[in-house]
């Protein structure tokens, strides 16, 4: 039996992070028997983030790994896909988890409306009597590490612009398809539509949020993902 070490659900998401909505995904799509394990405490695995899997008395973090692990056991994710839909999967993946994800996490962290609740939500587990200058400290290091990443430099505006792109190569690619290469969700759509649901998720309306939310093809996209790879 493989466990899933994730972040507990979290406003109507299967996790709190796409990863591990991700990491669920492929467990899903392996067809191997796995269950799920939650905690709000990555720092005692390695790298000190979720998402992990537990087999065999082994541990395993990272999501890439996990999905490495998973086809080395015989999953393939992308069995009804050429070799040029491949690397476009490829493609895909990288730009939700190099890109996309950064201005999700920033639309979290950094936004005044949404924060005091992700604080809330996340850190629970910290006494309220410090939470306040635990978290803020966190935040503090998240946000300079964005600004050194790039994306914490621009207004949300200019992200939101920014971001357009990548939403439109989505729907594009999206236009006669239910997944981005047909009919079988493949391993991108394990990380686009883990994404696309995080960030439509919001636990308060931002622009970001309302982007998604008012783009059908997006959000058919979404429910089409969560419907046929049912996360428990």
């Amino acid at each position: 039996m493989i466990t899933l070490l994730t972040y507990p659900k979290a406003f109507g998401e299967f996790s709190a992070s796409p990863f591990c909505t991700k990491a669920g995904y492929l467990l899903q799509m392996s067809g191997f028997e796995w269950q799920r394990e939650d905690t709000l405490d990555p720092r005692k695995f390695k790298y000190a983030k979720l998402p992990a899997i537990r087999v065999d008395g082994e541990v395993i973090c990272d999501s890439d790994n996990i999905r490495a692990f998973l086809e080395s056991k015989g999953a393939d994710f992308d069995a009804a896909l050429n070799g040029d839909d491949r690397a476009s999967a490829r493609a895909f993946s990288r730009m939700a988890e190099e890109h996309m994800y950064f201005h999700q996490a920033l639309d979290r962290w950094g936004n005044e409306d949404v924060w005091p609740i992700i604080q809330q939500e996340y850190f629970s587990m910290i006494p309220k009597l410090v939470r306040g200058f635990v978290t803020g400290k966190m935040r503090k290091v998240f946000l300079q590490g964005m600004h050194v990443q790039g994306l914490g430099r621009f207004t949300p505006e200019e992200r939101l612009a920014r971001l357009e792109h990548d939403l439109q190569a989505i729907a594009g690619r999206l236009e006669n398809r239910k997944f981005l290469f047909g009919d079988t969700p493949c391993s991108a759509d394990a990380s686009i539509a883990a994404i696309l649901g995080g960030m439509r998720a919001s636990p308060a309306p931002t622009p970001q949020s309302k982007r998604i939310i008012g783009d059908a093809v997006l959000m058919r996209y979404v429910d089409a993902m969560q419907q046929t790879v049912k996360l428990p």
